[in-house]
């Protein structure tokens, strides 16, 4: 076979990333024993700006890593670093090639090491196009965005009892976003890549913008879609911590991550905590501003009795916004009790702003349970014990738990109606876009991650 049939679909896959399907490829005449080595390292443009990419190739061999493999791999990720420029990889593969032994599985943990010190210095999208097994799946789910063909397949060691390895992915957080086939996978690759910056060094990415064109409503989506510029919202990891919604958008032409907490009615749980924690700290990598609307009861109470791990996300997701230097913004929209609010919008350590609209309720326990812990005596005789618990909640609310009563506490730093968000969104980033932060000298936070 010529060298261009063996890598068709590995050139394919490059093609449909960079602009106008061109790019350079490196290497290209590496060798394994009478093979070529089974994938394409190239870097090329995509929307213009320079990015680096390797494709592996199902055809040579299933795709299986070896040593020259993985150092053309660990080439791409060197001048990756030299440049400052993103890394797409695009995977295929059954895994390790048994026939270069322990000198296969080595190569893994320098390319595993290499993407791991990149983490955080140039975004890492993985593209699962087919099979990621073994050492790759761990490679793979090691950059900041994981993008999965509906048909591919994602695991260490195989299991039968999971029929859609895809759903499965995308359901306990493992994948970003589910594509219908690899092709498509790759223009979601390129959707995410065009919101993020260069590098952490770099300015956010800025676009010209349409207003928005969706109604205000109640829930996340509308939230979302009547607040962020039109066209720009990318939801991630929909399937995952279902409570809870966060996407790439943009606002008055900045990028911006979206956290909101009232995708669904429910508590957070703690795959909510985990999701949102991990979205937080992607954003915080790269500088990109963090928006979040808080419209949320709490943390689900039967979790933190049966799940002891449940304790430990919430933890995380405090820590994450506790830790992350760059903007981050709250919009109280509706509820925001106890330890919630105080994690994901509390003034100081996790918000630099924060505001409500008039028609939020903000306080330390949920209303009812402030009231019968605060004004059970005037419970005491009634003859309508539901009509009086509901007035006293009322009054409750009104008295202790308003937009306005937070305000005057310094709590929140401005009460807002529902169609001042966005252009209060836009002043706040612009205003805020100079920030500096200086933490102590560490190695790293120990924090529960």
């Amino acid at each position: 076979m010529t060298k261009d049939s063996i890598s068709l679909s590995a050139r394919d896959r490059l093609a449909g990333l960079f602009d106008g399907g061109e790019f350079t490829e490196l290497d290209a005449y590496a060798k394994v024993r009478d093979n070529l080595s089974g994938v394409i390292t190239a870097y090329g443009y995509v929307d213009s700006n320079p990015v680096y990419a390797f494709a592996q190739d199902i055809s040579v061999n299933d795709g299986a890593l070896t040593k020259v493999q993985a150092d053309k791999i660990s080439k791409i990720y060197d001048m990756a670093a030299k440049t400052g420029l993103p890394v797409v990889g695009v995977y295929d593969s059954f895994g390790a090639d048994l026939n270069d032994g322990i000198s296969a599985m080595t190569s893994y943990g320098e390319l595993i090491l290499k993407a791991s010190n990149l983490s955080g210095v140039v975004p890492q999208i993985s593209v699962i196009a087919g099979t990621c097994a073994g050492a790759s799946a761990i490679l793979a789910v090691s950059a900041d965005f994981v993008v999965m063909s509906k048909k591919a397949e994602l695991f260490i060691t195989p299991n039968t009892e999971v029929k859609d390895l895809a759903q499965n992915a995308s359901q306990n957080g493992t994948a970003s976003l589910i594509a219908e086939d690899d092709s498509d996978a790759i223009e979601k690759a390129k959707e995410i890549l065009l919101k993020l910056p260069q590098n952490n060094l770099s300015p956010v990415p800025m676009f010209e913008y349409d207003e928005p064109d969706g109604a205000l409503t109640d829930d996340a989506e509308g939230i979302v879609n009547a607040v962020c510029d039109a066209g720009s919202v990318i939801e991630l990891s929909k399937d995952f911590g279902k409570a809870c919604y966060t996407a790439l958008a943009s606002i008055g032409g900045a990028t911006v991550g979206i956290c909101s907490t009232n995708k669904t009615s429910d508590k957070l749980t703690s795959s909510d905590c985990s999701k949102l924690a991990r979205f937080v700290r992607t954003c915080d990598a790269y500088a990109i501003p963090i928006i979040t609307f808080v419209d949320t009861e709490g943390f689900d109470n039967s979790e933190c009795a049966n799940k002891s791990g449940a304790v430990l996300q919430m933890s995380k997701l405090a820590s994450a916004y506790a830790e992350a230097t760059t903007i981050k913004i709250s919009v109280v929209i509706g509820k925001a009790y106890g330890p919630a609010f105080l994690t994901i919008a509390g003034k100081g350590s996790n918000a630099d702003l924060v505001f409500a609209t008039d028609n939020s309720v903000i306080s330390a326990l949920e209303p009812l349970a402030a009231v019968e812990f605060l004004s059970h005596d005037k419970l005491k005789g009634t003859d309508d014990l539901t009509k009086s618990r509901e007035a006293l909640v009322k009054e409750y609310i009104e008295k202790e738990a308003s937009a306005y009563v937070a305000a005057e506490k310094m709590c929140v730093d401005g009460v807002i109606s529902n169609g001042e968000i966005r252009q209060t969104l836009i002043n706040a980033i612009e205003i805020m876009a100079g920030k500096r932060v200086s933490r102590l000298p560490k190695k790293h936070s120990n924090s529960p991650f």
